[in-house]
């Protein structure tokens, strides 16, 4: 493991059947680093931001949080380990408010439990304070505060990713995984997302899917280039745009990544 690394992903191989959708993929992302992964449809990014969440176990190789290696990641232990992430969609619960939603990211330093800091029992009182103050930060910081006692239904798909990103803030993540966070933007919205994503920069560590490259170009440290499940290149902004593969093969590549 390198020497102050948030997360190292070391020669991770995931097959499924006879495809082998991640080969002996390694990367790591030291504190308050952007590392974005990209490549085009079919190349492995989502595999890989699975593995990382735990959502799929790789056949090879290990990812170690903080220098250490947990055998059986599952989604729900991410929070309690500093770790949050937002899905392609948006993920939100129809049912409950946009403030409400965003006080589930908070839970997990709850200490009555979330259901009872949300119906406002007794002995949660102070919890349910203190995690509708956190939401409400979280709402202000990527602009949707005016949205708070708002139902998701009722909103424009760009709002609903603002709140799902509201959501993981509300952890205060050590690591922040984002799978296309602009996705369903409006073009003015993206230098706002990347404004953003360059101020939490500066308090936290994020791996980043995208397949905007003006933006990946703009708020990310480094890249890692993948293809049919290979890294075939990485480096900084600048050394992936000098990459004659990389920009015939990639950074011309559009649509959405279902892999």
């Amino acid at each position: 493991m390198k020497h102050g690394s948030v997360l190292e992903v070391s020669e991770v191989s995931v097959r499924f059947g006879g495809l082998t959708a991640l080969n002996a993929v390694s990367l790591t992302v030291a504190p308050r680093q952007v590392v974005g992964v990209i490549g085009p449809n079919g190349a492995g990014k989502t595999t890989l931001l699975n593995v990382l969440c735990g959502f799929l176990r790789p056949d090879e190789g290990q990812v170690l949080i903080d220098g250490r290696h947990y055998r059986n990641l599952r989604p729900h232990r991410l929070a309690g380990l500093g770790i949050a992430r937002t899905l392609q969609g948006v993920g939100l619960f129809e049912r409950l408010s946009v403030i409400e939603n965003v006080m589930i990211g908070a839970s997990c330093r709850a200490t009555a439990g979330f259901w009872p800091a949300l119906l406002g029992l007794p002995q949660s009182s102070r919890d349910e304070r203190r995690l509708r103050q956190e939401a409400s930060q979280a709402l202000d910081r990527v602009g949707a505060a005016g949205v708070a006692d708002a139902w998701p239904g009722e909103l424009p798909y760009g709002m609903r990713k603002r709140i799902a990103l509201a959501r993981a803030l509300a952890a205060k993540p050590n690591l922040l995984l984002l799978d296309e966070p602009a996705s369903g933007l409006a073009e003015a919205e993206l230098d706002e997302l990347g404004g953003l994503i360059r101020e939490l920069a500066a308090e936290t560590s994020l791996v980043i899917v995208e397949h905007h490259m003006d933006l990946m170009m703009s708020v990310c440290d480094s890249l890692v280039v993948l293809d049919f499940g290979k890294v075939i290149s990485r480096g900084s902004p600048q050394e992936i745009q000098a990459d004659p593969a990389v920009t015939a093969a990639y950074l011309g590549a559009s649509g959405s990544d279902d892999d």
